[in-house]
């Protein structure tokens, strides 16, 4: 049998139903691996003892029918955590614990799985590098100094690192599948509305959603038919009959009609990064697959777009945070200092930047000019896509332009990393 913590989950899960391994000895293994492995930053708050604890509870009465039966997993630290610190890696958050718990995470531990601990991620989950958490950068365990991409860098890296088999991170403009692109393991962002988002910590509330971070595609759809699930706590959330999707995968791709964007032919892409989108072409031919060019005509105003709407519903969703009920409080000498030096101080430079955009483009005289001038090029954006797949099945693009670049590289530049 291969090393616990290299295992698959669908391994990891055969072999506890096979009774081959105990969930205790698959946690302890996890939690061994990540004690030796701290220099990764990846954690942010561990739940080792207890997560022994109920590993132990387990195995002395299993479930075995269970999806994920006394499974370790640690998640993002943007999911609240019934008793367990959630940061969303900010100063402003470094002493709040929820006392709810987030559906998402409610989902895998009603399906027998069992916290690890919190990971690292950017601040907010505003950052592609992981460089802007108030706990330090986390490091890419594929190359030294390498940034492991963001917002989910802790948990990609911790996926890459084997320090837990499976996670979830969120996604508002590509924090789940940049930092798997970085890392060299899977990352979906589903369908907007599949997952809660009911105890995320928020961020861009019309773009976040929550996803699978896994080993490979097949880990990817098991932990995908446990967080997806309809919720009366989110308003945005979809009611439409969830598939199994494990069971619903397949290699053939005969006839499928795979679309190239013409638009997404970038200048200065690295010729690696092209060589590779030409081997997928291929492969997806060789697999059967017609491969026809498309157009997203609207395709050079998404950047824009999406830096105007997040940073919008930002500066809106954060305006929470005063220091008054939960949370860090700097003292001040009448409400309105306590106000502005907690928020100054608690916040990082990235997150401030954004509130300040977010607040400007929805500011008295400049609303029209901006936020809903971008609302309206968004559905642009959409009906792009939705004309594209009325031809095509799926569309292959990069996951991003470029590979894992160095720690500090981009730090000075922070509209290079936009």
């Amino acid at each position: 049998m291969s090393d616990i913590t290299s295992q698959s989950l669908f391994e990891l899960t055969s072999n506890i139903k096979e009774k081959k391994l105990s969930s205790e000895e698959i946690t302890k293994a996890f939690i061994n691996r990540a004690e030796k492995s701290k220099k990764l930053n990846v954690y942010v708050t561990d739940n080792f003892e207890k997560a022994i604890y109920q590993s132990k509870k387990f195995d002395s009465n299993p479930n075995l029918d269970l999806k994920l039966p006394g499974i370790p997993i640690a998640v993002k630290d943007l999911f609240c955590t019934n008793g367990v610190r959630t940061t969303a890696g900010s100063k402003i958050l470094n002493n709040f614990v929820p006392t709810y718990e987030s559906t998402v995470t409610q989902n895998l531990w009603g399906q027998g799985a069992i916290l690890l601990g919190k990971l690292n991620c950017d601040e907010f989950a505003m950052g592609s590098s992981n460089e802007t958490s108030f706990f330090g950068n986390v490091q890419n365990p594929v190359g030294e100094n390498l940034v492991p991409g963001g917002s989910s860098g802790g948990s990609s890296a911790a996926v890459a690192a084997n320090l837990t088999p499976v996670t979830i991170g969120t996604d508002t403009g590509g924090s789940i599948r940049q930092p798997a692109s970085f890392t060299g393991t899977v990352g979906l962002k589903p369908t907007y509305g599949s997952c809660s988002r009911y105890g995320i910590v928020a961020f861009a509330s019309s773009l976040d959603q929550a996803g699978p971070m896994t080993k490979n595609v097949r880990d990817c759809s098991m932990l995908l038919e446990v967080i997806s699930s309809f919720d009366q706590k989110d308003s945005t959330s979809i009611d439409y009959k969830r598939n199994y999707y494990s069971k619903e995968l397949s290699k053939d791709i005969k006839g499928k009609k795979i679309g190239i964007p013409k638009e997404y032919r970038v200048d200065n892409m690295p010729d690696e990064i092209e060589q590779l989108w030409k081997n997928g072409i291929s492969y997806a031919k060789d697999c059967g697959a017609e491969i026809i060019d498309i157009s997203l005509p609207h395709t050079n105003y998404a950047l824009p777009t999406y830096y105007i709407v997040a940073p919008a519903e930002a500066s809106s969703n954060l305006a929470r945070y005063d220091g008054v009920k939960y949370g860090f409080r700097s003292p001040g000498q009448n409400l309105i200092e306590m106000y502005e030096k907690t928020r100054s101080e608690g916040f990082g430079d990235e997150v401030k930047r954004r509130i300040m955009i977010g607040t400007y483009v929805l500011s008295s005289g400049y609303y029209d000019a901006y936020y809903l001038k971008a609302q309206k090029v968004r559905q642009l954006i959409k009906k792009d896509f939705d004309d594209a797949f009325s031809t095509v099945d799926a569309i292959l693009t990069p996951s991003t332009p470029s590979s894992a670049f160095k720690i500090g590289e981009k730090t000075n530049d922070p509209v290079s990393m936009y």
